[in-house]
């Protein structure tokens, strides 16, 4: 077991650190691997003597003069025997699992250097700390203090720094890096710590389930705000020189002092509203705060032979240069002071030296889906929003529906729009990165010769789809639809700098489809990149964070089924590439021997009211009439689940379930429901075929089965539900197997992609007349009206109503 070595500082708040020690006892580790060390920072009050009588098992040391927290910390290091040293504000309590939980990560990953704890007011109610931000003049905030917590910051992610009330350290790594920087006393020394962990190529890993509680400020109180002013100008400074590249130094550093001078006066005048310019000759007395930043200065320029030797230290050891720190800053431009006179010069600045084409580490991301946003949501709206959420870790993110967004949805990390053309041009103006499901293309044909960078999202393959959905519009229905969609997706294949699928089969299957419309040409294989680099597998993901079921959505709420009944779902959509008639039938066949048998099919009407009524759907619900188990074995909602109500009814259920036909889609198809029963941790039983009816056995996590055949069908169910010790062996097997689906895991290939984007070799030079073949009928498609009623007809029923508007008016306009 990990030895763990916990430092409190304390300075003049005896009872503080007393009622710390107190809750690390009550953590969930082993007493006999947790050591707590407490150093008294000359508090000369009688702490030190207070704090011997009342912790004996603790180890309390005297530092013998106040050395900050920075030096607290080292002294308390000093003292320790610990191989993880963790770091715990004496104003803080720890949740049980606070060891625990970060323990678990760094033993996971030898590359993290820091664990971020979560922070949270001490009634857990606001945030303190989730994530650090820093600014171009090197002032580190917290952009997320004070809002509720909603549960909405749950997802590990790398960040720049921790916050020193809560945080861990490998042994290690801190004697490495020689620990905090004792010249910055107090503040800005877990920014400075974190900048340098990631430098030495390690990662900070903010991990939301160790989480502490915090009181704000308690020991700085007890000194007066000028005096932290003046901490937070010199430190600032500091940090930014140690840390800083050469060429971005040069440019900010200036600027940076100019700006401190600016803020302090500012600040000042502020304070004194009522006696006009602090430094007017006839001021009789100048306030404290307005000689924070010189007095800040005075002090950088004393200790810069020492920062000098530790800055020379630093960059020349560093594994990761600016370009890969950047993202991580956030919003390195933010002003982070409201004066008014102060933010008139910080535009200034900003302009005048381009430090914002400077910091431009930071993409300009826009997510773009013609699924709905809405409560509930369809597979690629959910997609779209879980890349927005991961992305804007990191980026500034936009997400747009081409098809409407309902007002009661928002999210506090990306901005959503509903794209008309007006907007939808704005928006990818404003994007570096554009990243696309469906007919964007066809709605903003002015990206077919910009410059931004494409990625198309092909995790579904639309064509293939037609082949089953339009069955029934006749050959020469059938021929239009599947040759509109196919359009459709030639014309991303001729744009798209990066395309993401969902596996590797699906990968091949597109590589055929790129090398078909040229995309694989010598100008791709000349840079040194494989075909495979054009295409990213990024699979549907499911929620880092385990369901939670608030309460019953289908037992003891549906009529007709109860609390111990056997609950079979159907976890989506019943679409004409489904089969639901054998699985009704096989239920038709299991009730006899198990009347307590349900079947729940979870959403028969899509949420996108462009997406036209299946005709399976309707053959489902005549066949469950006819054999007589409507509302008695076998349930329909005739409606559709909200995105974030999914769990009470998936946790509701024993067992999932995903039939289909024998067709090529099922081949090349990644079934999105399957993830949310991986979520739930329900075992599985499926037709064989797809990326998951193929491994369900070979994992352990279900049952798979022949296409129609209602008999093993049957038999499956009948295994899954009622065989309780291998229901219970695949629940167990679904943990480990569903970590590599993790949303985090599944986007890795994007969000690496996002932090060097590039275009695509053989378009970055593309001139007008190198535009490929495939492109030129859309790009000047002249005028032939039998043609474009059939385009009509193929957006109505690929598209929807709004797809087709748009194109409409996007059409007039060229001849207007």
């Amino acid at each position: 077991m990990t030895r763990v070595s916990v430092i409190l500082v304390n300075f003049r708040g005896a009872e503080d650190s007393i009622a710390a020690a107190e809750y690390l006892r009550q953590s969930n580790w082993p007493a006999n691997d947790l050591e707590i060390v407490i150093v008294d920072n000359d508090s000369g009050d009688g702490s030190f003597e207070h704090l011997l009588e009342a912790l004996p098992d603790c180890v309390v040391v005297e530092s013998g003069a106040n050395l900050g927290f920075a030096g607290g910390c080292n002294f308390g290091v000093s003292h320790a025997s610990g191989s993880v040293v963790a770091f715990l504000n004496n104003d803080a309590r720890p949740d049980p699992n606070w060891i625990s939980a970060a323990v678990a990560e760094l033993e996971a990953d030898p590359t993290i250097g820091c664990v971020a704890s979560k922070v949270l007011d001490w009634d857990g109610n606001k945030i303190d700390y989730v994530d650090g931000s820093l600014t171009w003049f090197g002032m580190g905030y917290k952009r997320e203090a004070e809002r509720e917590d909603r549960g909405q910051w749950e997802t590990p992610k790398d960040v720049l720094f921790p916050t020193g009330a809560a945080m861990f350290v490998p042994r290690r790594v801190y004697e490495e890096l020689g620990g905090f920087d004792e010249r910055f006393f107090m503040f800005y020394e877990d920014v400075d710590f974190g900048w340098r962990v990631n430098l030495a190529g390690y990662s900070v890993r903010y991990v939301p389930t160790s989480v502490a509680y915090h009181r704000h400020h308690v020991t700085m109180n007890k000194f007066g705000n000028f005096r932290e002013t003046y901490l937070l100008e010199r430190n600032a400074l500091a940090c930014l020189y140690k840390n800083l590249g050469t060429d971005l130094l040069r440019t900010v550093f200036g600027p940076a002092v100019a700006l401190a001078v600016e803020r302090s006066a500012s600040q000042a005048e502020a304070a004194f509203p009522d006696s006009g310019t602090v430094f007017a000759p006839d001021a009789t007395e100048m306030p404290k705060s307005g000689a924070t930043a010189t007095f800040g200065i005075s002090y950088f320029v004393d200790i810069l032979p020492s920062l000098a030797e530790s800055r020379h230290q630093i960059q020349s050891t560093r594994k990761k240069n600016d370009a890969q720190i950047l993202p991580l800053m956030r919003n390195a431009i933010e002003p982070a002071y409201p004066l008014p006179k102060y933010l008139d010069l910080h535009e200034k600045l900003v302009e005048l030296f381009h430090i914002d084409q400077a910091f431009a580490g930071q993409s300009k991301i826009l997510v773009v889906t013609g699924e709905p946003i809405a409560a509930k949501m369809a597979g690629p709206a959910i997609r779209a929003w879980e890349m927005s959420k991961r992305l804007a870790v990191e980026h500034a993110v936009r997400l747009c529906s081409t098809a409407g967004v309902s007002k009661d949805v928002s999210n506090e990390t990306f901005e959503i729009f509903s794209g008309d053309e007006h907007t939808l041009r704005a928006l990818t103006d404003w994007a570096d990165i554009i990243i696309f499901q469906g007919f964007l293309l066809e709605s903003a044909p002015w990206l077919m010769s910009s410059e931004k960078i494409v990625v198309a999202d092909i995790y579904d393959p639309m064509h293939l789809e037609q082949l089953e959905q339009a069955r029934d519009q006749g050959p020469k229905g059938r021929k239009n639809s599947i040759d509109g969609v196919t359009g459709v997706l030639n014309r991303q294949i001729a744009r798209a700098d990066k395309f993401l699928c969902a596996s590797d089969k699906q990968r091949q299957f597109w590589l055929g489809q790129l090398a078909a419309q040229g995309r694989l040409n010598a100008n791709i294989l000349g840079t040194g990149r494989v075909p495979n680099d054009l295409i990213a597998i990024c699979p549907f993901g499911l929620d880092e964070v385990a369901p939670v079921q608030t309460e019953h959505a289908i037992r003891g709420k549906v009529p007709g089924i109860g609390m111990n009944d056997k609950v079979i779902i159907w976890g989506g959509g019943v679409y004409n590439w489904f089969d639901p008639l054998s699985l009704i039938e096989a239920v038709s066949v299991l009730k006899d021997s198990h009347p307590d048998v349900r079947l729940y099919f979870l959403g028969m009407k899509h949420p996108n009211p462009g997406v036209p009524d299946m005709e399976v759907a309707q053959q489902a619900l005549d066949l469950s009439e006819r054999l007589g188990l409507t509302n008695k074995y076998v349930f329909f909602n005739h409606d559709w689940v909200p995105y974030n109500e999914r769990q009470n009814y998936l946790l509701d259920a024993n067992v999932g379930v995903s039939t289909h036909f024998e067709h090529i889609e099922t081949q090349f198809s990644f079934r999105t429901r399957i993830l949310d029963y991986l979520w739930a941790g329900l075992p599985i039983v499926a037709t064989r075929g797809d990326s998951f009816g193929n491994i369900l056995d070979s994992e352990g996590i279900g049952i798979s089965v022949e296409p129609r055949d209602v008999n093993g069908l049957a038999a499956a169910l009948e295994k899954v539900l009622y065989d309780l010790a291998f229901a219970e062996s695949c629940t167990a097997q679904i943990h480990s197997y569903s970590e590599q689906f993790e949303w985090n895991n599944a986007l890795q290939p994007l969000l690496s992609f996002c932090r060097e984007p590039q275009r695509a070799a053989d378009l970055e030079f593309m001139e007008p007349t190198d535009v490929p073949e495939g492109m030129l009928g859309f790009i000047d498609p002249g005028f032939d009206l039998k043609r474009d009623v059939k385009l009509a007809v193929d957006y109505m029923k690929t598209g929807g109503l709004s797809v087709l508007r748009t194109k409409v008016v996007s059409r007039l306009k060229k001849y207007i």
